[in-house]
């Protein structure tokens, strides 16, 4: 008897400044898939860029929800890899980026050792996290907190930096 293994429900924030940011997110996605099953993709975002050296372009961004077998430390290690293929370096806090892929959410995980922080520490105060995970479930829950993305939102106010540019841009 086979046994399937059990799916975790990810959440992983897309984003990308340098290069070509729009095909770069596509094939990101595209090796996500790889590592499980796309549940959903939100609409792309244009941002401008928070923190790190002034002078940046601004980011597109968007979010996959993806149903993986992978627990949170393999896919970390995994999405570090997908950004890593695209040119990605770390080389100064916030800088411009080829390709940023953030864990936000490994189903209820909590954790907060040095290599693995979740649910990620930052995402329920930026709204160019926050609007596309609400594309994919406004009611999706801070596992500590409780809080909603929906509420969180509401509780940062209007996003005027935060700009819906693609609907369906996988396939554009």
């Amino acid at each position: 008897m086979t046994t399937t293994p059990a799916l975790h429900d990810a959440f992983i924030a897309l984003g990308a400044n340098l290069g070509e940011p729009l095909p770069t997110l596509r094939r990101a996605v595209e090796a996500l898939g790889t590592l499980g099953e796309i549940a959903g993709v939100s609409r792309l975002y244009r941002t401008a860029p928070v923190g790190g050296p002034g002078g940046q372009p601004d980011y597109l961004n968007a979010a996959v929800h993806l149903r993986t077998p992978l627990d949170a430390r393999a896919l970390l290690t995994a999405l570090h890899g997908i950004e890593a293929a695209a040119g990605r370096t770390r080389t100064e806090r916030w800088e411009a980026r080829t390709l940023d892929l953030d864990l936000i959410l490994h189903g209820s995980a909590v954790s907060d050792d040095e290599t693995l922080a979740l649910p990620h520490p930052r995402a329920w105060d930026r709204a160019f996290v926050l609007a596309p995970l609400h594309d994919l479930n406004p009611d999706l829950r801070h596992p500590v907190t409780g809080e909603s993305v929906r509420e969180a939102l509401a509780r940062l106010g209007p996003a005027a930096d935060v700009q819906p540019v693609l609907t369906g841009w996988l396939d554009a």
